[in-house]
């Protein structure tokens, strides 16, 4: 009875991230894409998607937490921890941001990619998945990052301040007793300026299947978190207490993908340990296996690799920045840009826009960077056609001024 109880935990994990990979192929929702979008041609459909998201999961965080009463004090990852790691936040934030425009797309688009044929997308989840694990199970971490963290991290205890949600903070700060209506109130305050930037693009009002995959896909990360910390998923925590051997990973969570890379790793080394299966784990193959339901289905599943030489650098060098700047930043720009910031913790909200800074900041760079090679071709192109006479040397005059 008690291991029926966390399989069915794994199943409902299942089949939302299902739900999660077959909604982001049908209409193309991508955070990366979003930012991109915004940066390159001032089309703030797909943000206006994202920030829809972010605005379902808070107010469902809200509902979870105080009528059904779920718990987020401990959750995997910690996102309400007294240890305030900011610094982290920001640099892992700006790694992955500018990792995900180089790798083509974030951890939940490189799901969605690879299960309609990407090539590049499998290659990504690879590289990615040997730095997670390296980051998590080796000392390179220890050695790299630890003690510069331990040194620029906040502990909030020492100001009477239990956690890092916002609320909380808000409260020690301003001497205010953390009642349910406070937390609400404070809640839905912060929900309301993403909900607003929503409901005010009218790029994404045009867009009805945008609209409907913001409105899913918060839902689905409340999902998540009620699977795990609900009625249900507190029965699959207190049923593998008593066990000598204990599966990985149970515990309060919702979708992230990072973390689960380097969980995947570790399975394929024996993918016959049932305990070594997550809740991240088989959301990875359900995001995968929606999104490759449903290019099948929509005839858009193609076999793509990469393009040039330059192209395969390009996507490795964003692996590794994604890998290496999602485990600084504790997830992605679905496990902090949505999931993390649901339970307003401090942290992810910046890593969120860490994330969307380096991302954004990467695109522009990359835009002037083409406009200027372009601009040289052109000028050796005029040239040697001077050159050779096949235009008059006016042409060349008039070119360089």
């Amino acid at each position: 009875m008690s291991f029926d109880v966390a399989t069915n935990v794994l199943i409902y994990s299942f089949l939302f991230a299902f739900l999660f990979g077959a909604i982001s192929q049908k209409t193309n929702f991508c955070t990366m894409g979003a930012v991109a979008d915004w940066v390159n041609m001032g089309n703030t459909a797909r943000l206006g998607a994202w920030f829809l998201a972010i605005s379902v999961a808070i107010i469902g965080v809200v509902i979870l937490e105080n009528i059904f009463l779920v718990s987020f004090s401990t959750t995997i990852p910690p996102y309400r921890t007294e240890n305030f790691s900011w610094l982290r936040y920001i640099l892992g934030g700006l790694m992955f941001g500018v990792g995900m425009t180089m790798a083509g797309g974030c951890g939940n688009k490189t799901l969605v990619n690879l299960g309609a044929g990407s090539i590049r997308s499998l290659f990504v989840l690879f590289v990615a998945s040997i730095m997670v694990f390296i980051m998590n199970k080796t000392s390179f971490y220890e050695v790299v990052f630890h003690g510069w963290i331990n040194y620029t991290s906040i502990d909030l205890n020492q100001f009477n301040i239990k956690s890092q949600s916002i609320v909380e903070v808000f409260a020690e700060v301003f001497g205010l007793e953390v009642t349910k209506f406070f937390k609400v109130s404070l809640s839905l305050l912060f929900a309301t300026p993403f909900l607003l930037y929503a409901l005010c693009c009218k790029a994404l009002r045009k867009n009805k299947q945008l609209l409907f995959a913001g409105i899913s896909i918060g839902f689905i990360i409340t999902m998540g978190w009620y699977i795990t910390g609900g009625n249900m998923g507190r029965a699959a925590i207190d049923s593998v207490e008593w066990l000598d051997h204990k599966p990985l990973g149970v515990g309060v969570q919702s979708y992230t993908f990072i973390n689960p890379m380097g969980e995947l790793l570790v399975y394929l080394d024996s993918p016959s340990n049932t305990l070594l299966i997550t809740f991240g784990l088989v959301a990875l193959f359900g995001v995968v296996l929606g999104s490759f339901s449903l290019s099948i289905y929509m005839r858009r599943f193609s076999i793509t690799g990469f393009s040039s030489k330059e192209d395969f650098v390009k996507h490795l060098i964003g692996a590794v920045l994604m890998g290496i700047g999602g485990v600084l930043a504790m997830g992605c720009t679905i496990g902090q840009g949505i999931t993390g910031v649901s339970t307003l913790a401090m942290g992810s909200f910046i890593a969120l826009f860490s994330i969307i800074l380096g991302g954004a900041v990467n695109l522009k760079v990359s835009y002037y960077k083409m406009i200027y090679e372009e601009a040289s071709f052109m000028s050796s192109f005029i040239s040697t056609l001077v050159d050779f006479k096949v235009l008059p040397e006016s042409l060349r005059k008039l070119e360089q001024a």
